[in-house]
């Protein structure tokens, strides 16, 4: 024997009206599909709509004593629990000014007495019908704004469980790289392979957070006027070594008139640098990679890359900015991911442009995109007021200076007590959690401080907020060093008050220079209390 069906619950409509003989009529007119409640004045009626159990409907008249049918909608449409329920008013008043009124105030539908019962019970339904797509619709994208949640806490653990582990890697790495005296030739070649496998791991693990977080629209960019002069140089710098590894002549324009381009800097340099290293990447041998800029419009320019390589057919053109398809590469010697195009092309998208690539068999490629010319250098369109700092030299401290490190992981502490043991000019304090941090640092008050965010006790931004909220160490330089690595925890941080955030894995020399102008920093703010 088949289970019964479940029984299909019937909408509640609440029908309000002073008068008994509409209201028996409207019971009787829906009481054989609906479930049917009444109200014979606005009082009731907010009381019956506020209830545990409020109606799917409400049929409102508007001529009642005490609070009329415009007041009970009025305020059915102020209160949040009583705000979606649809109202459809149901009255006398034929003048088109009071139809008006009733629409503005809310209601979803007007219908004037005497009714057709065919055309009430048709409204009702269609009504009915559209509140049950908008549920459905609300439910949908509450459960997708839950699932993309979940994406992004995701992503941002995923991007910390493996930015730790690298970060003692390459940190070690680093090391015997620069070790004295230097190591045989065998052992400086193992440690260049552990740094290119390890630098290429982090370029793919920031490529697949990129495509994700711009997929979620949680990307965020900076616009200003770009000069494509110094991104050309920049860019040329970056990737001029690559290009003479591999016997590629690179070739880039000498702008006579400056140019600037409306986009953010750091991803106009991604762009480009995506761009250039696919094409010297996939050139022939003893090819060239040749850089132009022409006017695609009054106020616009186009950049396009032409390369020398084999070319792309129509099926791989077809495929291109695919995630994830590397066009017939993946047997190659070649590394990557197949996301490097997909992230240029969202980015260029994102910055208002157009990015396009003609291609022929056995002559090469020519990727291009087109993005608004800026006419005059302005500034930045949204201005950075995160921790203005005085322009301090960067060079090494000499005097004895005391640097406190508080790290839970016992690696990456054993990491930087390495790196500072290099340093005879500084003393190293560590403490393994929050509060064992912040007894050092009031006790001790080193010069600065170098704090990991996620600690097993306190997190390091309440280490920080409390060493800001004491005298003896509200001036001392605190640096971030983080695995979380997202753009939003660096936001987060600089905005908190960190004097820099630096993520994991670290680069050694990049650490010692920040770490050095905060050493001077505090030097700076030492020699001011004291004048």
């Amino acid at each position: 024997m088949l289970p019964a069906s479940p029984t299909k619950v019937k909408a509640t409509i609440l029908v309000v009206d002073d008068t008994p003989d509409n209201l028996t009529l409207m019971s009787s007119l829906l009481n054989e599909l609906y479930q049917v409640k009444i109200a014979n004045g606005g009082k009731r009626a907010l009381k019956i709509a506020m209830s545990d159990t409020p109606p799917d409907l409400i049929l409102l008249d508007i001529m009642m004593p005490n609070m009329d049918g415009y007041e009970v909608c009025e305020r059915l449409k102020l209160d949040p629990n009583t705000a979606n329920i649809p109202v459809i008013f149901l009255t006398a008043k034929t003048e088109i000014a009071d139809e008006q009124k009733g629409l503005e105030l809310g209601a979803v539908d007007y219908i004037t007495k005497p009714i057709s019962p065919p055309i009430v019970l048709a409204r009702v339904k269609n009504h009915l019908a559209l509140q049950e797509k908008n549920k459905a619709l609300k439910n949908a994208i509450s459960i997708a704004e839950k699932a993309n949640l979940a994406k992004s806490d995701f992503l941002s653990s995923m991007s910390h469980e493996l930015r730790s582990p690298l970060n003692a890697i390459l940190g070690f790495a680093q090391l015997m790289e620069s070790d004295s005296p230097p190591q045989t030739q065998s052992h400086k070649e193992s440690i260049s392979h552990i740094l290119q496998a390890g630098w290429h791991l982090l370029k793919l693990i920031n490529e697949i957070l990129d495509l994700a977080k711009i997929e979620q629209r949680q990307i965020s960019l900076t616009e200003e006027a770009v000069p494509l002069a110094e991104i050309f140089i920049e860019c040329q710098s970056i990737i001029g070594q690559q290009a003479k590894q591999r016997n590629i002549t690179l070739k880039f324009p000498k702008l006579t008139t400056p140019l600037f381009v409306r986009s953010d800097r750091t991803r106009l340099k991604q762009i480009f640098i995506n761009l250039l290293s696919n094409a010297v990447k996939y050139n022939t041998k003893f090819g060239s990679v040749e850089v132009e800029c022409v006017p695609s419009g009054p106020s616009r320019i186009r950049i396009s890359i032409t390369d020398s390589g084999n070319g792309l057919n129509q099926y791989q053109l077809a495929q291109l900015f695919q995630p994830f398809n590397r066009l017939g590469q993946e047997s190659s010697t070649e590394e990557g991911t197949g996301i490097g195009l997909v992230v240029t092309k969202r980015l260029v998208e994102l910055m208002g442009g157009l990015i396009g690539v003609e291609s022929t068999v056995g002559k090469g490629s020519v990727f291009w995109f087109e993005l608004d010319l800026i006419s005059t250098p302005n500034l930045s369109l949204i201005e950075d007021k995160i921790n203005p700092l005085p322009k301090l030299d960067a060079s090494p401290v000499t005097r004895a200076r005391k640097v406190l490190y508080v790290e839970d992981d016992s690696a990456n502490m054993l990491l930087i007590e390495q790196i500072f043991a290099r340093q005879p000019e500084i003393t190293l304090l560590t403490a393994v959690n929050g509060k064992t941090g912040i007894e050092i640092a009031l006790d001790s008050l080193p010069n600065v401080i170098l704090l990991d965010i996620n600690l097993p006790d306190i997190n390091g931004f309440a280490v920080m907020k409390i060493l800001h909220s004491d005298r003896k160490t509200d001036r001392i330089p605190v640096i971030a060093v983080s695995a979380n690595a997202m753009p939003l925890d660096v936001e987060k941080g600089l905005r908190a008050g960190f004097f820099r955030y630096i993520t994991k894995p670290i680069r050694v020399n990049e650490l010692m220079k920040t770490v050095n102008m905060a050493l001077e920093f505090s030097e700076t703010l030492q020699y001011d209390i004291s004048d």
